[in-house]
């Protein structure tokens, strides 16, 4: 392991840092870890070493942690006391994931005090993210001066949406002084997916039509059509489209109308409504995919409902890409309710026959498989594949790629 080029990936949360490092030549990971509950008494982290065949070492600790810097200080030391030598494996680069790239950045870029500008800039579109992701930034260009930075955008794949996709119906003037419109996120999942799939099926990205579905707590289907996004289901916002763990999906905004005037719901009581108590946990108490499965099977009825209408939105958004799309090669299941949870993969494709969509059973139930697989029938006209995403590589890849 010693002498490895490296990369450094970084995600940066609010309240965490979630790290990996990994070899250029390999693509294997040496090293990942995550930092949480940044800012409350007692943070803890983890600090997972790759070891032979398998073997990994994890290493946890909990200690105060009080900012981002603080949480940059405690990687350096577990990479310090645990391994991998950080002088001995050095980044050649350090790639960030950033969440909201507008209308600005439509590829990897290298940070610049401009770049921050505009990072910063766009954090009225997301609140949440940006400013974290640039906090991380920051506090790892003190710990790495001397490595260049690059910033990934979640929204960069979609920017090849056509207009028709991205454009909501709404006053023109008001949207583009505004910036409302579809951006779209989960990119580096949707293009490291849809390239997974064309190598997996063996034939050229370019002649394939492809339909990924990244579900996880966060949920989003995209329309690949030669490599290029042409529609996804999040929007302005991460909220709308498919069902998620808390997040509502799809809703009538009259809604939000009718709840203010009703109730007196302020904003910040809407947004904590259909943000984090909505999804599956609104509908059944369980935010948890796997608690939801298994609730329901035991004949817990909101635990069914709420799975009846998780698949329910999935196949709306299967036939709608498909129809957009003008035919699918490939549907393609990824992230951790994606790869893992065969009744939601059942229930999300059940009675699409008539659209060439024929899943095997027992392929589709077959839980030691690991890696990209295939679950459809041999006589199915689309082939359903399961595909791990790695967010972390493609991030990776594409710090590489601008160098």
């Amino acid at each position: 392991m010693s002498g490895a080029r490296a990369v450094l990936v970084l995600n940066s949360g609010s309240s965490s840092l979630k790290y990996q490092l990994i070899d250029i030549s390999t693509e294997r990971v040496l090293a990942n870890g995550l930092v949480e509950r940044i800012g409350e008494t007692a943070a803890s982290l983890k600090h997972t070493v790759a070891g032979a065949a398998g073997a990994d070492e994890d290493h946890r600790s909990e200690h105060p942690v009080a900012d981002m810097g603080e949480a940059f200080s405690a990687m350096i030391a577990a990479f310090d006391a645990f391994g991998p030598s950080l002088r001995e494996n050095a980044p050649v680069v350090v790639g960030h994931r950033v969440v909201h790239g507008g209308k600005r950045f439509f590829g990897p870029t290298v940070v610049t005090d401009l770049v921050k500008i505009n990072i910063e800039d766009l954090a009225d579109l997301a609140p949440l993210h940006n400013p974290a992701n640039l906090a991380g930034i920051e506090a790892a260009q003190k710990v790495f001066a001397d490595v260049p930075h690059v910033a990934v955008f979640d929204t960069a794949f979609h920017s090849t949406l056509p207009a028709a996709a991205y454009t909501y119906a709404i006053d023109a003037e008001l949207a583009e002084k505004n910036r409302v419109r579809r951006y779209g996120f989960h990119g580096t999942s949707h293009k490291y997916v849809s390239e997974q799939t064309a190598e997996f099926l063996g034939r050229p990205l370019a002649e394939l039509k492809t339909i990924v579905l990244h579900l996880g707590n966060g949920a989003s289907a995209c329309a690949v059509d030669g490599g290029r996004s042409v529609e996804t289901s999040m929007g302005m916002t991460p909220l709308e489209g498919l069902v998620m763990g808390t997040r509502s999906g799809d809703l009538d905004p009259a809604v939000l109308i009718y709840l203010n005037r009703k109730l007196g719901l302020s904003f910040a009581e809407l947004d904590a409504e259909l943000n984090r108590k909505s999804g599956l946990l609104g509908l059944s108490g369980r935010g948890d995919m796997r608690d939801v499965v298994d609730a329901a099977a035991a004949g817990d009825e909101p635990a069914r409902l709420a799975l009846d209408v998780y698949a329910h939105r999935v196949k709306q958004y299967v036939g709608a890409y498909i129809a957009q799309l003008g035919g699918a090669d490939a549907i393609v299941f990824t992230a951790g309710v994606g790869e893992n949870s065969a009744p939601v993969r059942a229930l999300a494709l059940a009675g699409l026959e008539a659209l060439g969509i024929r899943l095997d059973p027992a392929r589709n139930t077959a839980s030691r498989e690991r890696g990209a697989r295939r679950i459809s029938s041999d006589d199915s006209a689309v082939e359903v594949l399961v595909v791990p995403t790695n967010e972390e590589l493609e991030i990776a890849r594409q710090s590489l790629s601008v160098l």
